[in-house]
């Protein structure tokens, strides 16, 4: 069984990008998301050895439940991001928007701009400019990630 895992596991690497969705209808049994390709492997690679060798103990999946709940107090518009995609609480994000300098401070569980709280960046950006924005556009941290 072991080596069948690796050698599926091996594979995925050379799976052109079309098999790997066909693989992802099989082994999740739904289409799969509109992420890139490394994604797509790692999450194949994930699902094939929880078939084989069985996923997370119930109590582990409670236990990081519960570390979830501690970190977001439950909200789950903050679940919606990566941790790892937000910056980090403490950043100030700083916009020139018609010659005004604006600074948005990120706060743990929201933005900070001109002394008011703020749930999202998309209401900070509506604010200043008076249109509707996506915040992380506008701030220029859609693609932050693909850039670092």
């Amino acid at each position: 069984m072991t080596d069948t895992v690796l050698a599926r596991l091996a594979q995925l690497k050379t799976t052109s990008t079309p098999d790997l969705k066909k693989q992802w209808r099989q082994l999740f049994e739904m289409e799969p998301p509109p992420y890139n390709r490394r994604f797509l492997e790692s999450r194949l690679a994930y699902r094939i050895q929880e078939l084989a060798y069985g996923g997370l103990k119930p109590e582990t999946i409670q236990r990081l439940e519960a570390l979830g709940e501690r970190l977001d107090g439950g909200n789950i518009s903050v679940r919606r991001r990566p941790a790892d995609e937000r910056p980090i609480a403490g950043t100030r994000l700083i916009r020139e928007w018609q010659g005004v300098e604006h600074t948005v401070t990120v706060m743990k569980d929201g933005y900070e701009w001109q002394g008011r709280p703020y749930k999202s960046l998309s209401a900070i950006a509506r604010a200043i400019t008076g249109t509707r924005w996506n915040g992380w556009v506008f701030f220029a941290l859609k693609n932050m990630k693909a850039r670092s």
